[in-house]
């Protein structure tokens, strides 16, 4: 009895779920899976990409493997919290590619009770942590680290190895241009571009 009149069932507060991980893992087909099971709940859903990512298509968030979900491009994390009103679940692919805004946002619609799901890559191609995604990790109710399978041994790959040799930041690409590798071979693969 103690402890009901102690809890507050009227508070309604959302949540933030990060799904991460490298390149090729599948973390856009598990953020497309969890928007379409909303959905398909009958709850309103919105899906925002940086506008810079139009590798499939301009206004479709899209996986690997084809499978999509219509989006809205932003040019800035701020966006997000205008073009969210009314929403119950709010998608967010690429978050790396966000500025420190994109953490205030995320915090801001879950604490007006909105599920927050946003995915992106945990680190760079050299191995660091990207861009706001550790501060999404760590403010987030729930995390999913998505791994890949290593195209040299087979292994669980948790790296996104470059394999031009821009060393630009941010460069949009696909297999011709990256590739998964576990530990070992991505630092025998830099070892060798040294």
């Amino acid at each position: 009895m103690f402890l009901e009149n102690t809890v507050n069932h009227k508070e309604q507060f959302g949540w933030i779920e990060v799904i991460c991980g490298s390149m090729f893992s599948g973390k856009t087909e598990e953020l497309i899976r969890r928007l379409k099971r909303a959905q398909f709940a009958k709850q309103r859903v919105e899906i925002f990409k940086p506008a810079i990512d139009t590798r499939y298509h301009d206004e479709m968030v899209v996986s690997h493997d084809a499978n999509e979900i219509r989006s809205t491009p932003v040019p800035a994390a701020a966006n997000i919290s205008i073009l969210a009103q009314g929403c119950d679940v709010v998608g967010i692919d690429e978050a790396q590619f966000f500025d420190d805004e994109i953490v205030t946002v995320c915090n801001d619609l879950a604490n007006r009770g909105v599920r927050v799901i946003v995915a992106g890559l945990d680190m760079d191609f050299k191995g660091n942590p990207f861009g706001p995604m550790p501060a999404l990790m760590a403010t987030a109710e729930y995390v999913t680290k998505v791994h890949a399978v290593c195209t040299r041994t087979g292994n669980l790959a948790n790296y996104s190895f470059r394999k031009t040799d821009n060393d630009k930041l941010v460069m949009l690409g696909e297999t011709e241009e990256y590739e998964p590798l576990s530990r070992a071979a991505y630092f025998n693969a830099m070892k060798k571009n040294q």
